[in-house]
This record gives structure tokens, C-alpha cells and sequence, in this order.
């Protein structure tokens, strides 16, 4: 687990709103729960697997944790342990978006240089 970067997948419509106000609120799901998901990088496989199957229009984008002030890492109910942001994300502290392309299958795949 690399504890220097989180990432988030949102929609492209989700992150052009919060390009144009430089800010992240979180989706719908996260502004219910009262934090933002993230996933660390060897959680966004699974993660888009089990939230995202079949989904398109999909960005994934790369945040520097180290800035991050209001990040806990928490464990879920499957045990695994996963970043939640307790605060709106500054879009300062992004540092790479990533398009990602929906295979046949219904799954996505991840570009190379992510």
C-alpha cells in the first residue's frame, strides 16, 4: 500500500463541474456518507469492478495524499482498509486524470501509464 497518492473515479460530467470550481465535493454517494472515497492503487481494479461495471464516461484522477489534512484511512466491511476524505478536495492536490476506456465485457481498462 503506497500511502503518498489516492485516487478517485468520478464521472466526466462530476469532474468538469468541480474543474469549473476548483473544487471536489464527492458524487452522489459520497456527499451521503459525509466523506470522499478513495482508493489506493491497488484498489482501483476492484473498486471500478464493484461500483462501476458497464459504467462509461469515467475519470480517474490521482491526488497527492501527503496534502491531504482530512484523510483517514478506515477499514470497510470486507476488512480491507480504504481512504476516506472528511473534507471537499482542493483540486490543487490533484496531480494526473486518467480517461478510462470501457471494454466489450463491461469492465474497464485502465491506461497505460496509470
Amino acid at each position: 500500500m503506497n500511502f503518498d497518492f489516492v485516487y478517485k473515479i468520478c464521472t466526466k460530467s462530476e469532474w468538469s463541474k468541480a474543474k469549473q470550481i476548483n473544487v471536489f465535493k464527492g458524487t452522489a454517494l459520497d456527499l451521503k456518507d459525509g466523506y470522499i472515497h478513495f482508493s489506493d492503487k491497488d484498489q482501483v481494479k476492484a473498486t471500478l469492478n464493484k461500483f462501476y461495471i458497464n459504467q462509461t464516461n469515467l475519470i480517474i484522477f490521482k491526488v497527492d495524499a501527503l496534502k491531504l489534512k482530512n484523510l483517514v484511512w478506515e477499514q470497510s466491511t470486507d476488512g480491507n482498509v480504504f481512504p476516506h476524505l472528511y473534507s471537499d478536495l482542493d483540486l490543487d492536490f490533484v496531480v494526473k486524470e486518467f480517461m478510462v476506456d470501457l471494454k466489450d465485457d463491461g469492465k474497464h481498462d485502465l491506461p497505460d501509464e496509470f
